[in-house]
């Protein structure tokens, strides 16, 4: 009897946090690029940024060697295989792609900034609902520079 009773209070537990994302998200945090700087991130952990990241949220950059263009041109390609995301704004410096889980759609913000003055691409992922992502948008982003890195960007 237990056992029933631990996996419905488990089942409810899940219903209820879910259903308190769909209610009371969380209002979507500014993006893009101000005095030259990604977006900082919120306090909740569910969020990395490679500019002025505190310990939980910091992230290395993907650097780059060569064209900027070019750098840009295949992070785009990169980005057209990344599962269930989209570019929906850019720039000559800019990148923004929403990113939605496979599940329940919940929509991430990610972000790449290529400053004129540096050979690395600035990046931001963070989720627009919930506190914890249990790590995917670190894992995304760690993926992505993987990616640019077998394409032999850097």
């Amino acid at each position: 009897m237990s056992f029933i009773y631990r996996s419905i209070s488990i089942i409810c537990v899940i219903f209820l946090s879910l259903t308190s994302i769909l209610i009371f998200p969380t209002p979507t945090l500014a993006v893009g690029i101000t005095e030259n700087h990604l977006t900082s991130c919120p306090t909740s952990p569910n969020c990395v940024v490679s500019q002025n990241g505190d310990e939980k949220h910091a992230i290395e950059p993907i650097p780059y060697h060569g064209d900027r263009d070019k750098a840009k041109e295949t992070l785009l390609k990169v980005l057209t295989v990344v599962p269930r995301t989209e570019v929906v704004e850019q720039t000559d410096n800019y990148i923004h792609a929403l990113s939605k889980s496979r599940i329940f759609k919940f929509t991430d913000d990610v972000e790449f900034y290529f400053p004129t003055d540096e050979d690395v691409i600035h990046i931001r992922s963070a989720s627009r609902v919930g506190d914890s992502d249990l790590g995917v948008n670190r894992r995304r982003m760690e993926q992505i520079r993987l990616a640019m890195q077998d394409l032999n960007v850097y």
